[in-house]
C-alpha cells in the first residue's frame, strides 16, 4: 500500500541497496545514530549522510504508518528525533570548521561562548510532520570574539562568528542537493525577522522581547524549546534562556490583550488562505489553514494558556494534545470539547501526513485525483473516500465551532458600540453624556481630560469608551444601576495603566454585567477588586454561582502548580507566596459573587471562608515544612488550635486567624524546630507582596497570653488548659475553648486535642462562681463600648449578639458534664435550639434566641459588606433584641 507514494517509489528506486542500513521499527535517536555513522562509514559527507538518513526515516514512517497505523505521537516523535539529531551534528561539524578558521568564540570571562538552537513552533513542540520546516532562532550567551586560528590569526567577533554558524548549519541541513534536504529551514522568526542578525545574544534578544517583541511573538515563544546542542539542555545552561522568555510569553497578570492579537492574525491568515485559492478551487480543502483546521485548534489551546498560564502555570506545556487535558483540569474547557478537539486534532495530523506522504511536499491541500484521494481514505481505515471526507467535514465544524466560540469577538449587545473609532470617541461622549444620570455623567466628563485617559493607546481608549458606552446602555435598560456603574469607573481608573482588564471586560460581556452587579451590591466587594483585580476573571465560569468551596480540590491544584513551578525552575519563596495569595484571592472572590448573588446563607459563607482558610493552613505548613532546613522527618508532628471566628466556623471577610501553635514531637531539638516552622510560617501567611497578604494572625490565645512561648508542646497546653501544675488557663480561656477546634495534625493529635476539649468544657464547676465571673466580663465589655443614643449596636448593645455567646459559653461550661450533647462545636443557633431540646432554656425561648441570632447575624454581615456600622436604630428588631434580652435574663437574672 505505500509504494502508491510518488516519494515512496522514488527513495526504493535511488536507494534500494542500503535501505537495510536503518535498523528495524519506529527510528528513535539510537537507530538514527546507526544509520548515519554506517553511511559516514561508507564515504558519505555529513551533508550527504543527514540527507539520506532522512530519506530513509521518512520512507519508514511512511510504510509504518499507512501499513499498521502507526500512532501519531510516534510519528512526529520520530521526526523531532530527526531534527534535533541533525541540527546537533550539523553544529558540530559548523564549529569544527570554523575553530580552525578563527578559533573558539570566546567570553570576556575566558569561557568558551555557547550559542544555542531555539526550536520554534512544532519542532519545539515535538510535533513535526514528515514534509515540515523547521522554524529556527539561533541565540549566543555572551559577546566577546574569537580566540583566533594557530598563529593568532583571522579573530573575529563571537557575532560574526555565529552568523557563519548559521550559515554552515543551514547548508548542511536545508540546501537541496542531489540528495534532497534533511529541512527545509525557516529564520523568520527571529526577532526583526528577515531583516535581523542571523543570530543573536541573549542580551540583545531580552531587549528585543522588552522593547518591541509583539503580541503574536509570545505565541511563537510559547512552543519554544533548545533543540541543540544537546549538552547545553543536560547541563541546564539554557535555564538563562528560559528566564528571558518565560515573562515575555507568561504575564503575571490575566491578559486579554491577546485575543485582539490572534483574531487578527488568524483574519490574516485567512484572507492569505482565500487569496491562495481564489481560481484554484481545490487550494480551499486546506486542513491545516482553512476554517476548522488544525491551526484553529493550536490557535484555540495557545490563546488560552498565553492568557492564563502566567498565573496558572500547571497550562504551561508544549504540545497541543498535552494541553487540552490541562485546560480541562483547570475549569477553562468543558472535557467534551476537549475531547472532540483532540480527536479532530489526531485526524488532521494523520490526514496531513497522508497528503504529504504523496510526493513529500510541504502542503496541507487535500489532493483532486481520485486515486489518490482513496489511497488516504484506504490507508487511514476508510472504505471510500466519500466517508472520508465526510468525517473531515465534521470533524471540522466542531472545530470551528469551538474556535469561533472563543475567538469570533465579543457580543457587545450594544447598538453602536463597535462602530467607535479613535477620531470620533470625544464625539461620541458628547453624545452619550446628556443621557447619563447626574453622578455618572460627572464622573464620566471628569474622564475626557483625565491624563491616564488621555496616555492610553489610541485601541485601549476606543475599548474604554465602548465599554463605557455599554455600560450606560444597561443602566438605561435597568439592567445594572447606576451606582455600580459609578464603582465601575473608579475601579478602572486606577487600573488604567492595565489595558488587559479593558480588553478582559470588552471580550466578556458576561463578565462585565456580573461585574457591575457585584461593584452595584456593597462597597466592600469594589475594595476588595480594587486591591485583587486579577480576580474578575473568576465571573467568566458558567457555574460559578453553582458551586461550593471544595478543600481538597484546591489543595490539589496548588500542588499540581508548584509541581509545574519546579519543572521549570520556577518554584522560588517568592512565586510560591504569590501562587497561594492568587489561589486564595480567587477563592474568597468566588464566595463573595455566590454571597452577593444571594446563592449562600451567611452560614454557608462563614462555611466556605473557614474552610478556605483551613486549607490555607494546611497547603501553607506543608510547603514551609518541605523548604524548612533544619526539617527532621518527612511529615512534622505539628498541630494548629483554632480559636474564635475560625474555631466555630463563622470566619467572615478579612477576619483575622485566632490560632495556637503546638508540636508533639520527642525529638531534643524540636522546640527550636517547630519555633523556626511557626516563624516562616506566620511570615508566609502575613507577609505583604505584589499578589497582597492571606491572613493577620492573633496567637493571643496560646498558653499565657503574649508573654507565653509562640509555640509550646502539646502536653504543656494540654496541662494548661486542664489545670494541672501551678500554670493554668483562666476561666475567659475556657470560654474561648468552647469554640476551639484542631484544624491540623494527624488523626492522634486530633483526637487527643478532642479529649482534652472534653474534659475542659465539662470539668465541674461552681455555677454561681461561673455565673458571677462571666456577668461580670460581659459588664467590663459593656462599659467599654457604650450605646450611642437612639441606635442599638447588633453586637454589643445589651439584647445584641455578645449576650447571645456569653450565654451559651455559660451553658456549655456549666452543663456539658450532665449533656454531652452541648460538646460539640455546632455554632450559637444550633446549641440554643439543643438547649432548649434538652430542657435547659424554657420551650420556645431557645429557638426564639436563635432566630433573633440568625437576623442580627445576617444585618452584621451586610452591614460589613457595606462597609456601614452594625448600628440600627433602637425601636428596629425590638422583637429580636426582646429575644436574646429573655434569654440572658432568665440565665443570668431571674432565676437566681
Amino acid at each position: 500500500m505505500a509504494l502508491h507514494s510518488r516519494f515512496a517509489q522514488r527513495i526504493h528506486r535511488r536507494y534500494e541497496s542500503i535501505l537495510t542500513l536503518l535498523p528495524p521499527g519506529c527510528p528513535g535517536p539510537a537507530e538514527l545514530k546507526v544509520t548515519f555513522t554506517q553511511l559516514k562509514a561508507q564515504g558519505q559527507s555529513c551533508a550527504n549522510a543527514l540527507r539520506i538518513t532522512r530519506q530513509l526515516v521518512v520512507l519508514r514512517l511512511l510504510t509504518l504508518d499507512c501499513e499498521q497505523q502507526l500512532a501519531l505521537a510516534q510519528v512526529t516523535q520520530s521526526m523531532t528525533d530527526l531534527a534535533e539529531f541533525a541540527l546537533n551534528e550539523a553544529l558540530t561539524e559548523a564549529q569544527m570548521a570554523l575553530d580552525q578558521t578563527h578559533g573558539a568564540p570566546m567570553t570576556p570571562q575566558g569561557q568558551r561562548a555557547q550559542v544555542w538552537i531555539v526550536g520554534m513552533g512544532k519542532l519545539g513542540a515535538r510535533e513535526l510532520n514528515v514534509s515540515s520546516d523547521i522554524d529556527l532562532i539561533y541565540i549566543y550567551d555572551e559577546d566577546g570574539e574569537t580566540a583566533g586560528n594557530d598563529t593568532g590569526r583571522n579573530r573575529i567577533t563571537n557575532h560574526e562568528y555565529f552568523a557563519k554558524v548559521v550559515r554552515a548549519v543551514y547548508a548542511l541541513v536545508g540546501d537541496t542537493t542531489e540528495h534532497g534536504f534533511v529541512f527545509r529551514v525557516d529564520l523568520a522568526l527571529r526577532p526583526n525577522g528577515n531583516s535581523g542578525p542571523a543570530a543573536v545574544s541573549l542580551d540583545a534578544l531580552e531587549e528585543y522581547l522588552h522593547v518591541q517583541g509583539r503580541e503574536w511573538e509570545r505565541f511563537a515563544w510559547l512552543k519554544s524549546r533548545v533543540v541543540a546542542p544537546t549538552d547545553s539542555v543536560l547541563s541546564g545552561a539554557t535555564q538563562a534562556l528560559r528566564k528571558v522568555v518565560m515573562p515575555f510569553v507568561f504575564r503575571r497578570y490575566l491578559d486579554y490583550n491577546v485575543f485582539d492579537a490572534l483574531r487578527i492574525l488568524h483574519r490574516q491568515i485567512r484572507e492569505h488562505s482565500v487569496k491562495r485559492s481564489a481560481g484554484h478551487p481545490e487550494r480551499a480543502n486546506d486542513v491545516k489553514l482553512s476554517r476548522g483546521g488544525i491551526r484553529e485548534i493550536e490557535f484555540t489551546v495557545q490563546l488560552l494558556q498565553v492568557v492564563r498560564a502566567g498565573q496558572f502555570p500547571e497550562l504551561r506545556t508544549r504540545p497541543t494534545l498535552s494541553a487540552l487535558p490541562r485546560l480541562v483540569r483547570a475549569g477553562l474547557m468543558l472535557a467534551p470539547a476537549a475531547a472532540n478537539l483532540a480527536r479532530a486534532y489526531v485526524f488532521l495530523r494523520q490526514l496531513e501526513h497522508r497528503i504529504q506522504y504523496l510526493d513529500d511536499q510541504q502542503t496541507h491541500v487535500l489532493p483532486t485525483q481520485d486515486q489518490d484521494l482513496n489511497w488516504i481514505a484506504h490507508t487511514m481505515g476508510y472504505e471510500t473516500s466519500q466517508q472520508l471526507l465526510g468525517q473531515l467535514d465534521a470533524h471540522r465544524e466542531i472545530v470551528a465551532q469551538e474556535f469561533d466560540k472563543l475567538l469570533g469577538g465579543p457580543n457587545p449587545q450594544c447598538k453602536g458600540c463597535q462602530s467607535i473609532k479613535p477620531t470620533d470617541a470625544i464625539q461620541t461622549m458628547d453624545e452619550l453624556l446628556p443621557q447619563l444620570g447626574e453622578s455618572f455623567r460627572q464622573r464620566l466628563d471628569a474622564w475626557r481630560a483625565h491624563p491616564r485617559v488621555l496616555a492610553l493607546r489610541d485601541e485601549a481608549r476606543v475599548r474604554l469608551w465602548r465599554l463605557i458606552a455599554r455600560t450606560a446602555q444597561w443602566v438605561k435598560e435597568g439592567t445594572v444601576t447606576e451606582e455600580a456603574a459609578v464603582r465601575l469607573t473608579d475601579w478602572i481608573e486606577s487600573l488604567l495603566r492595565r489595558e488587559s482588564y479593558l480588553a478582559l471586560l470588552w471580550e466578556r460581556p458576561n463578565v462585565h454585567e456580573r461585574l457591575l452587579r457585584l461593584l452595584g451590591a456593597a462597597r466592600w466587594p469594589a475594595k476588595y477588586l480594587m486591591l485583587h483585580p486579577g480576580v474578575i476573571d473568576e465571573l467568566a465560569g458558567a457555574d460559578i454561582f453553582y458551586e461550593r468551596f471544595n478543600p481538597q480540590e484546591f489543595e490539589t491544584d496548588l500542588d499540581h502548580r508548584r509541581q509545574a513551578l519546579m519543572g521549570t525552575g520556577e518554584d522560588d519563596e517568592e512565586a510560591l507566596l504569590n501562587l497561594l495569595r492568587r489561589a486564595h484571592h480567587a477563592e474568597v472572590f468566588r464566595t463573595l459573587a455566590r454571597d452577593v448573588e444571594g446563592k449562600l446563607s451567611v452560614e454557608q459563607v462563614a462555611d466556605d471562608l473557614s474552610a478556605l482558610a483551613d486549607a490555607v493552613l494546611r497547603i501553607t505548613t506543608r510547603w514551609c515544612w518541605s523548604l524548612l532546613k533544619k526539617a527532621h522527618r518527612p511529615e512534622p508532628q505539628f498541630g494548629i488550635i483554632a480559636y474564635g471566628k475560625l474555631g466555630g466556623k463563622e470566619l467572615g471577610y478579612g477576619s483575622d486567624l485566632d490560632i495556637v501553635f503546638v508540636f508533639d514531637d520527642e525529638d531534643e531539638n524540636a522546640p527550636e524546630i517547630y519555633a523556626a516552622l511557626v516563624r516562616k510560617l506566620i511570615n508566609w501567611l502575613t507577609v505583604k507582596t505584589g499578589e497582597g497578604d492571606l491572613y493577620e494572625i492573633d496567637t493571643a490565645l496560646r498558653p499565657n497570653g503574649n508573654a507565653g512561648l509562640l509555640i509550646t508542646s502539646f502536653k504543656s497546653y494540654a496541662n494548661y488548659q486542664q489545670q494541672r501544675g501551678s500554670n493554668t488557663a483562666w476561666t475567659w480561656e475556657h470560654q474561648a475553648m468552647t469554640r476551639a477546634r484542631c484544624v491540623l495534625g494527624d488523626t492522634s493529635l486530633h483526637e487527643r486535642f478532642d479529649a482534652v476539649r472534653q474534659v475542659v468544657i465539662s470539668a465541674p464547676r461552681d455555677e454561681s462562681s461561673l455565673r458571677a465571673e462571666i456577668a461580670a466580663m460581659r459588664e467590663r465589655m459593656a462599659r467599654a463600648h457604650p450605646d450611642k443614643p437612639g441606635q442599638f449596636d447588633i453586637k454589643q448593645s445589651a439584647g445584641g449578639m455578645i449576650d447571645a455567646e456569653f450565654v451559651m459559653q455559660f451553658l456549655v461550661l456549666s452543663q456539658s458534664g450532665a449533656h454531652p450533647e452541648l460538646m460539640a462545636n455546632a455554632g450559637n443557633i444550633a446549641l440554643l435550639e439543643r438547649a432548649e431540646t434538652l430542657g435547659l432554656l424554657p420551650q420556645g425561648l431557645g429557638h426564639a434566641a436563635a432566630s433573633a441570632y440568625r437576623t442580627m447575624r445576617q444585618i452584621q454581615h451586610k452591614a460589613r459588606l457595606d462597609e456601614t456600622p452594625s448600628h440600627v436604630p433602637t425601636e428596629s428588631l425590638q422583637a429580636e433584641r426582646n429575644a436574646i434580652l429573655a434569654l440572658w435574663q432568665h440565665v443570668f437574672t431571674s432565676a437566681h
